[in-house]
C-alpha cells in the first residue's frame, strides 16, 4: 500500500522584547538560574499580570507579514497542567479568539512553489526550565525562561514530506528574524518546532492519527525526527498495529523519537478566559502605525531586485534569503549597471557565500565590505585583474592581508602593492602566445584537426606563462586569429 504523510507544524518564536509578555523581569538569556524571575514570574500571592505592549506590536507585524487577519479583540485565556516549572499551575495563552487567524507563507521546494496555509498565530507565556544534569539523580528548576512572550505560529496540516515542512521551516525562521520580532537562535531556544505528524492511504480525504514530536530546536533535527516518525507509523500499521495519539521526543543520538506522554486534547487543559487580564484590542491607529513600519517584505524585494538589477528568479531569491544578504548586496550593486549588478549578484550567492559556509558565519560576520567586494567587480569590468586574480585578491582580504586598509581603497593598494594588474598590452600578449604556440606543437595539431579541448589547454598555457595576469579575452582573440592563418 502507498501512503501519503501529512505535516502541520507549531512553532515558537521568541519575542525580541527586553522584558517579559506580563512582567518587568529582564529576558536576557545566560543568566544565573532564578535571577530573572521576579513576584509575577513566581506566581506569588496577589501579583497581577500586566501585558507588554512590545510583544502585541510585535504579533501583529507577524500577522500582516503573512497577510492574516489581525482581530481587533482578541482574549487570554488560562491553559491549566500541573508541571515542576510552571509555577502558577497554568500558562497564560490565547484559545478561541487570537491575534492572528489565517495568512499564509511560499515555500520553495526545488523548483516547487507552495503555498503553506496558517491557522492562527497566538501570544503566550513560556514555561520555566527543568534541568537534569549535574544533580545527582535530582531535577532542578530554573525560572529564568518563565513568562518570557511567545508567538505561537500554527499551519493547516498542509506538508507532504519532511522536505517541505524543513522549508517552510527556514522560510519561517527567516521572515521573524527579517520583520525583527524574533533573533531566530534555536540553541537557545528562541525558535523551536513541534511536529504533528500522520499518515493515510494515498487518495484518502480522512486524516490518519497523528503524534505530536516536541521541542525541535534544529532543521537537521526536525527533517530526520519527521522522516523516522513516517516510518514508525507506517511499520506499526503494516504490522496490524493501531497509531496512538500522543506527545514523543527526538533523541538524536539514537535518531529516533520514544512516546513522552499520551497526546492532551483542549478539554484537558480546561480553557478559560483569564479573569486578571482585559480582552486586547487593537485600534486602527495602532495597526496603520504597524503596517507603516513594516519593512519591506523578501516578495516585494525579490521582485524589485529582478526588475532594477535585471537578476534572475533564482539569484534574487538566494539573495533575499535573509535582510542583512540582501542589504549587503544591494549596497554592493547600488548604482551599477546590470552587467555590474549580475556579477555582485553572482559573487555574494557563489564565492562569498561559500567563504561564510566554511567559516560557519553570517553575512554580518563578512570579513571583506560591500564596498571591497564592488570595488573589486569594478576593478574586473575595467579590465585592470583578471576573474581569477579577483577571487586570489578576495581570498587575500579575507585573510587580512590588507590590515590597516578597512575601506574600498584596501583593493587597489593591495593590487598594485602585489603587483597583480592585468597584462592588456596587445603586443606583449601576442610574445607570450607566439612563444606558446611554438612549444605546443602537438596541441596546435590537435586543434587544427578538430579536437576544441587543445585550445583550452593553449589558453591555459599562456594563461600560465603569464601567471593568470593576461586579459583572457585578449588571449582567446590572439590564439584564434593566429591559428585560423
Amino acid at each position: 500500500m502507498k501512503w501519503e504523510v501529512v505535516i502541520g507544524l507549531e512553532t515558537h518564536a521568541q519575542l525580541s522584547t527586553m522584558s517579559k509578555i506580563f512582567s518587568g523581569a529582564s529576558t536576557q538569556v545566560g543568566a544565573a538560574p532564578n535571577t530573572q524571575a521576579c513576584a509575577v514570574d513566581l506566581a506569588l500571592p496577589g501579583v497581577l499580570p500586566v501585558l507588554n505592549k512590545g510583544a502585541v506590536e510585535r504579533a501583529i507585524r507577524f500577522g500582516l507579514a503573512v497577510g492574516a487577519k489581525i482581530n481587533r479583540r482578541s482574549i487570554f485565556a488560562r491553559k491549566n497542567y500541573f508541571y515542576p516549572d510552571l509555577p502558577k499551575g497554568y500558562q497564560i495563552s490565547q484559545y478561541e479568539l487570537p491575534i492572528v487567524e489565517g495568512g499564509s507563507l511560499t515555500i520553495h521546494v526545488g523548483d516547487v512553489e507552495k503555498t503553506v496555509q496558517l491557522t492562527r498565530a497566538h501570544l503566550e507565556e513560556d514555561a520555566g526550565k527543568s534541568l537534569h544534569e549535574d544533580f545527582q539523580g535530582a531535577t532542578g528548576i530554573d525560572l529564568n525562561r518563565a513568562g518570557t512572550p511567545l508567538l505561537e505560529i500554527v499551519t493547516e496540516p498542509d506538508m507532504r514530506s519532511s522536505a517541505e515542512a524543513v522549508a517552510y521551516a527556514k522560510a519561517l525562521h527567516a521572515l521573524v528574524r527579517w520583520i525583527g520580532i524574533c533573533d531566530g537562535n534555536m540553541q537557545e531556544g528562541s525558535f523551536r518546532c513541534d511536529a504533528n505528524v500522520s499518515v493515510r492511504p494515498a487518495g484518502s480525504d480522512k486524516l490518519g492519527t497523528r503524534c505530536e514530536i516536541k521541542n525541535l530546536n534544529s532543521f537537521r533535527f526536525l527533517e530526520k525526527a519527521i522522516e523516522f516518525e513516517i516510518r514508525r507509523q507506517i511499520e506499526v500499521i503494516e504490522d496490524g498495529g493501531r497509531v496512538v495519539q500522543e506527545t514523543r521526543l527526538y533523541d538524536p543520538d539514537k535518531d529516533e523519537t520514544r512516546s513522552m506522554r499520551s497526546k492532551e486534547d483542549a478539554h484537558d487543559y480546561r480553557y478559560f478566559p483569564d479573569p486578571d487580564l482585559l480582552p486586547l484590542a487593537v485600534s486602527e491607529a495602532m495597526l496603520q502605525a504597524i503596517q507603516s513600519e513594516l519593512p519591506e517584505l523578501p516578495p516585494a524585494k525579490q521582485s524589485r531586485f529582478m526588475s532594477s538589477y535585471g537578476i534572475s528568479a533564482y539569484d534574487a531569491a538566494v539573495l533575499t534569503s535573509s535582510r542583512e544578504l540582501a542589504d549587503y548586496f544591494e549596497a554592493a550593486a547600488q548604482d551599477a549597471d546590470a552587467k555590474v549588478a549580475k556579477q555582485c549578484a553572482n559573487w555574494v550567492a557563489g564565492h562569498l557565500n561559500a567563504r561564510l559556509n566554511d567559516e560557519n558565519l553570517d553575512i554580518t560576520q563578512s570579513k571583506v565590505t560591500s564596498k571591497q567586494l564592488r570595488r573589486l567587480i569594478d576593478r574586473v569590468a575595467d579590465g585592470t585583474v583578471s576573474g581569477k586574480i579577483a577571487r586570489d585578491v578576495f581570498d587575500a582580504l579575507w585573510a587580512g592581508e590588507a590590515v590597516g586598509n578597512h575601506d574600498e581603497s584596501a583593493v587597489d593598494i593591495f593590487i598594485k602593492n602585489k603587483g597583480l594588474q592585468q597584462i592588456s598590452d596587445g603586443s606583449a600578449i601576442e610574445k607570450i602566445v607566439d612563444a606558446v604556440i611554438a612549444a605546443n606543437a602537438r596541441q596546435v595539431a590537435d586543434y587544427l584537426a578538430g579536437k576544441e579541448k587543445a585550445f583550452n589547454s593553449l589558453v591555459g598555457q599562456s594563461m600560465k606563462a603569464t601567471k593568470g595576469k593576461a586579459n583572457p579575452q585578449q588571449v582567446n582573440d590572439i590564439l584564434k586569429r593566429k591559428l585560423t592563418r
